[in-house]
């Protein structure tokens, strides 16, 4: 491509000597049309927008800077026009300091670089006939009024070449190439141009012009403002209908216009929206059967047996338990957990059961039927085969490739910017940073490890309370409960930090990997982030589901952890409640926080910069100043959009056994971030550069990664966490004979009988509480829900038999499910196929008639030519074909 470039495109590629005359825009005068989008000519399409700051004025460097940067600027303004586009200057309205440096690329430009980026441009009409859904009556209420915004034309289409340009659709020269295209063609040739030369590297690209500061913004225009239509007749307003049509919050329940979308924004910014669509309408219904099994568990709380005999005065409160820390923890009576008990028959109920599975099945379709649909939007947006023939190589990774490697394949030498040991000593360096960082992250956790457990006493002496008590803050603020929200926002406050930080640090890595496209170079920093936001946002969870009240021992022989901190039990009314509390304020802090820094930052800085600026002014501002003064969207463009729908997805599937209404309140937050997207996109963010996107890149597999370990996780909940498993087994084995004294299966006495007994006698020093005993009772039920053999079994305190059966069933039911959902899952994976037999036929179509009009056609004409070659051979020496002379 480098060679392509320096031989056909940029023939005078490299820095203009200093006695070489540089060409220089030209410079006009602002001519009050403030939606116009052209040159002032009014024939020449503004394709791209260029903004400095006049070095004469500037006051903050020194003269030479000034003159070093000013040079820069005028060689690489100078190069533009010698590859041949047209600049057009002017300056600013309301700051005289500012330049606006228009950019228009003429129709022979736009067809060479078409050519060189392998666009697919439209060949012919879409002559295959399509059959509408049975649904279609139904999808059309929600559809944009076709009136409104006319559905897009469909063609088939083939990568552009000059040599054909008779076969291609071309109505008109000026609308052949789309405003997009034309950015995009633009941003092409202004990344790739030289500016300056040191030590015999060169320099270009506007990426770094922009980061020196030498240029102060680059971006294509909106097509006219968003609260009115363009004064202009020939623009189409397509930001304004985009507007009113897409972000405005009147259109909650519509579908969006994704063709239009991405005909404006381009396939990337297509492509993200059709994937956050596509899963809020899934959402919908995970979001139904949530509720469902969130009422069956509010429906039958009340039957809850459990439940009942915690908050029974005669079970629960002659029951005394333990206390759950050193000292100055209390004793403590049953039936303060009454409350908890039955917030946790809520959700801890054969209805989380059966979601469990449900969303286990349920995530497989999301992911079956988003291939297809990706598929489908491949084709319809010419990306099918973009990765082999459209992509270019990175500026950054051209300007290194300084080494020359034979390729294995072309048996040709190709220039590279590492050797093999180079690029292994890349790889291992950025491995080493990305699990060093990952292990400042577990050190994190376990810090808050250490906090919850220090702090815990605090708490416990501060809202110590003897039996007797009656309080009613008892009730709901525990020891538990308080260490477990202050160590949820400690945990959110911490995790903030480190994302900030890490962002930083994953971008460096990743350029210091150097990727050769695009593509590699977001896929690699999204793998990074993503490893990094996971154990990030996801350790504490994991944390409380699966290890927090797990290894805690008994009275009178607790399990310290580091030598010194007595190990967490749950809060009372279980672990199960406590995760929910902990994703509740994690996803809550997460959202308000993500609306506070993608939404009021822009609107405020906008605001600021409007309102500063109509101070200043009452003058007619034209389309490219307005643009200016709106928010960048930023180097990492729609990571963040990505990352923080894919976290959310984590919460909805790995932990949805814990909190069944978690899929409602995503889609009823997916709903709000489609219109709240959309309106930063069209109000508060200059106009992106058009780009190419074949699908969701490195998210696919994270997603369907995410997908696998969900099963596992609400498959260990279930089993582990909750007290679903204790409880079967009891019903089934040990509420009758052998083990039970009732005749029947029944939950009655299932408290009793999983509260071991502990001889407060054995009690040892170090955590023999301070608090007296009040009564003659000479015992206390050990830790909440544990099953032990009673003081004086010749095998007290170990673990009996009722122990070892759920130990038993809990394993079981973990193979079982795992293999059930796992079996449902490869089946629907083979049933549905990744592309649909319409995608396919639509693909071979388009193939067969490339096939026919570019390459059938040429052999005609030689067969043609030919023919005319052998008639005149046939008709001998007196032919005109011979030379005259014989």
């Amino acid at each position: 491509l480098v060679l392509e470039l320096n031989q056909v495109i940029i023939p005078t590629y490299g820095t203009v000597p200093d006695q070489q005359i540089l060409h220089s825009p030209e410079w006009v005068d602002f001519d009050d049309k403030p939606d116009s989008l052209f040159f002032k000519d009014g024939q020449r399409r503004i394709d791209f927008v260029l903004v400095y700051e006049d070095e004469s004025k500037k006051m903050t460097h020194k003269r030479s800077d000034r003159k070093k940067q000013k040079r820069k600027r005028q060689v690489y303004e100078s190069n533009l026009i010698n590859n041949g586009l047209q600049l057009e200057a002017t300056r600013s309205v309301l700051d005289e300091k500012l330049i606006f440096v228009k950019v228009h690329a003429p129709w022979e430009v736009l067809c060479t670089y078409a050519e060189v980026m392998h666009i697919k441009l439209p060949l012919q009409h879409n002559d295959l006939k399509t059959r509408d859904s049975a649904f279609n009556w139904f999808s059309r209420l929600f559809r944009v009024d076709e009136n409104i915004i006319k559905p897009e034309q469909e063609f088939f289409t083939a990568p552009f070449q000059k040599e054909h340009l008779s076969n291609f659709y071309i109505q008109d020269k000026d609308t052949f190439f789309n405003p997009a295209t034309r950015s995009r063609i633009v941003h092409f040739i202004l990344s790739r141009v030289e500016y300056a030369t040191k030590n015999n590297v060169k320099k270009f690209g506007i990426n770094k012009l922009l980061d020196t500061g030498i240029y102060k913004a680059a971006f294509p225009l909106h097509d006219s403002s968003f609260r009115h239509l363009s004064t202009d007749p020939s623009c189409p307003s397509e930001r304004y209908l985009l507007y009113r049509e897409w972000a405005h919050p009147k259109n909650i329940f519509k579908l969006q216009p994704l063709d239009f979308i991405r005909k404006y924004y381009g396939e990337k910014i297509g492509i993200y929206f059709a994937w956050l669509g596509f899963y809020t309408n899934m959402l919908t219904v995970a979001a139904i059967v949530g509720v469902g099994c969130f009422l069956y568990g509010c429906l039958t709380k009340d039957n809850c047996t459990w439940s009942q005999e915690v908050c029974d005065p005669n079970i629960g409160g002659n029951i005394i338990m333990c206390p759950q820390c050193d000292k100055v923890c209390t004793y403590w009576n049953l039936t303060i957990t009454c409350e908890s008990s039955k917030k946790l028959c809520i959700f801890d109920s054969f209805g989380t059961l059966v979601f469990a599975v449900f969303m286990g099945i349920w995530v497989t379709f999301f992911l079956e039927f988003w291939k297809r649909r990706q598929a489908e939007l491949e084709y319809e947006w010419d990306t099918v085969e973009y990765l082999e023939q459209e992509e270019q190589v990175r500026p950054e990774y051209e300007a290194r490739c300084t080494h020359v490697v034979m390729n294995e394949i072309t048996q040709q030498e190709e220039h590279v910017p590492y050797t093999a040991f180079g690029k292994c000593v890349r790889m291992t360096f950025c491995t080493s940073a990305i699990f060093f960082w990952i292990l400042l992250i577990i050190a994190s956790v376990v810090g808050i490890i250490v906090y919850r457990l220090s702090v815990f006493l605090v708490f416990s002496a501060k809202l110590s309370q003897h039996i007797s008590g009656t309080e009613a803050i008892r009730k709901y603020l525990t020891p538990q409960t308080a260490t477990s929200v202050t160590a949820s926002l400690i945990s959110f406050v911490v995790i903030m930090i480190l994302n900030i930080i890490y962002e930083k640090v994953a971008i460096l890595i990743t350029d210091f990997e150097l990727p050769r496209t695009q593509t590699d170079y977001e896929n690699s920093l999204t793998t990074k982030m993503f490893l990094f936001q996971f154990v990030n946002y996801y350790s504490s969870c994991f944390y409380i589901a699966f290890f927090k009240g797990k290894f805690v021992g008994y009275p009178g022989s607790p399990v310290y952890w580091l030598g010194k901190y007595r190990n967490e039990e749950c809060d009372p009314g279980g672990c199960l409640l406590e995760l929910t509390t902990q994703l509740a304020i994690i996803v809550g802090g997460k959202a308000i926080w993500n609306n506070i820094q993608e939404v009021l930052l822009p609107l405020i800085k906008n605001l600021i910069g409007r309102y500063s600026a109509a101070a200043r002014s009452e003058k007619v501002v034209p389309r490219w100043e307005h643009d200016y003064h709106l928010q960048p969207i930023g180097k990492l463009g729609l990571f963040y959009e990505y990352l923080e729908m894919v976290i959310q997805f984590g919460f909805v599937t790995l932990f949805v056994a814990s909190f069944p209404l978690a899929p409602l309140l995503a889609l009823i937050n997916n709903m709000l971030e489609i219109r709240l997207d959309a309106w930063k996109l069209t109000t508060q963010f200059r106009r992106m550069v058009p780009q190419k996107a074949q699908d969701i890149g490195a998210w696919q597999p994270i997603l369907q990664g995410i997908a696998i370990l969900a099963v596992v996780t609400n498959a260990m909940i279930i089993a582990f966490t909750s007290d679903m498993i204790p409880r079967l087994v009891y019903y089934w084995s040990f509420s009758v004979p052998p083990y039970g004294s009732h005749s029947s299966h029944t939950m009655k006495g299932y408290i009793n009988s999983t509260l071991s007994v502990f001889n407060i006698s054995d009690f040892r020093n170090a955590s023999k509480p301070f608090s007296p005993w009040f009564g003659n009772q000479t015992t206390c039920r050990q830790v909440y829900r544990d099953l032990r053999y009673p003081p004086g079994d010749q095998h007290q305190y170990e673990h009996n038999i009722y122990y070892w059966h759920v130990i038993a069933a809990k394993l079981a039911f973990i193979i079982v499910m795992e293999h059930v959902i796992y079996f449902v899952k490869f089946v629907i994976s083979y049933v549905i196929p990744d592309v649909s037999q319409k995608t396919k036929s639509k693909v071979k179509r388009e193939k067969y008639l490339t096939q026919k009009l570019l390459h059938e056609n040429d052999l005609k004409g030689v067969k043609k030519n030919m023919a005319k070659i052998a008639d005149k051979i046939i008709k001998g020496p007196d032919s005109t074909f011979w030379p005259e002379d014989e």
